[in-house]
């Protein structure tokens, strides 16, 4: 055997041994998708099938489950109206969301990351604290805090309080994960704008911030798609059907049916998660670029 077929010998074993191995490790990653594609699977098929299915496989077609869209929703003696005034009541707590809880964590990251102050050290270790504190347990304080505030069954400030809870809830994280991307930047950046003239909150929105924009980014997709989900705040403090967002008209499709209609249940399932899974792909590539956050070096 001459040495060109002992060199092909080699490529074509480290070939198959890499294909074996690329094999073996997708096997394992998919592992765990399987249970969610054959939910969304069974979601989808479900969604078009004329009758209960118990597989992927649709029992005939039709589009009779998403009357809802164009449609008033009425089962036993309740009524629900169409879906899209119920798709605005997600997509305010989503938005307002995403306004209160952006900006309180970028100016606390900075102030955290930049300034000494008294009490710095004890402050961070009450932000970890806070984010381990089940917001569950303050459900009857916050009630309290609503009312109070006159943001419990005002209408779409209801809506506006839940937001503000949520944000609440979510800043003292989004705060130290803030901090982290602002310790990544050199201070000369900020001293050469300072020494030019700007003050210390414009040097902050007009340096800073565009730096560690893919990490605002992230911060803003992520607490976005958490107001679009919220269910517990929701249900509790919103009363009226009208104010319902998706989550919990989802939970009262389920909860008032005496004889469950499957099909429009997972068609409304399917156009309540179309939305953030299209989000989540759109936004992939600015969450990728948070391994760039950090890299300016001095």
């Amino acid at each position: 055997m001459n040495s060109k077929s002992i060199y092909r010998s080699k490529i074509r074993k480290y070939r198959i041994k890499k294909a074996l191995t690329m094999l073996f490790v997708y096997s394992v990653l998919l592992i765990p998708l399987i249970p969610i594609l054959l939910m969304l699977g069974w979601l989808f098929a479900q969604s078009f099938s004329e009758g209960p299915t118990n597989t992927v496989i649709p029992r005939g077609f039709t589009l009779e489950n998403f009357k809802f869209l164009w449609a008033r929703i009425r089962f036993g003696l309740s009524e629900y109206p169409t879906i899209w005034p119920l798709v605005m009541n997600s997509l305010i707590i989503a938005i307002a969301t995403v306004a209160f809880e952006v900006p309180i964590a970028a100016l606390a990251g900075y102030s955290l990351s930049r300034m000494e102050f008294k009490g710095r050290t004890e402050t961070m270790r009450l932000i970890i604290a806070l984010h381990a504190f089940p917001g569950v347990i303050l459900l009857i304080a916050l009630f309290y805090i609503l009312n109070r505030m006159g943001l419990y069954g005002k209408g779409l400030l209801t809506l506006l309080g839940v937001a503000l809870i949520k944000a609440g809830l979510s800043v003292p994280m989004d705060t130290w994960i803030l901090k982290g991307f602002f310790d990544g930047i050199p201070w000369e950046l900020e001293w050469a704008a300072l020494v030019d003239g700007a003050s210390r909150f414009k040097a902050w929105r007009k340096v800073l911030l565009p730096i560690i924009a893919p990490g605002i980014s992230a911060i803003a997709i992520f607490s976005f798609m958490s107001g679009w989900g919220e269910f517990l705040l929701a249900y509790t403090y919103v009363k009226r059907k009208e104010l319902y967002p998706l989550s919990v008209f989802l939970y009262s499709v389920l909860g008032e049916f005496v004889f469950v209609d499957w099909g429009l249940l997972a068609a409304i399932t399917l156009f309540y998660i179309a939305p953030i899974l299209l989000f989540y792909a759109l936004t992939q590539k600015t969450l990728l670029k948070l391994q760039l956050v950090g890299a300016v070096k001095g």
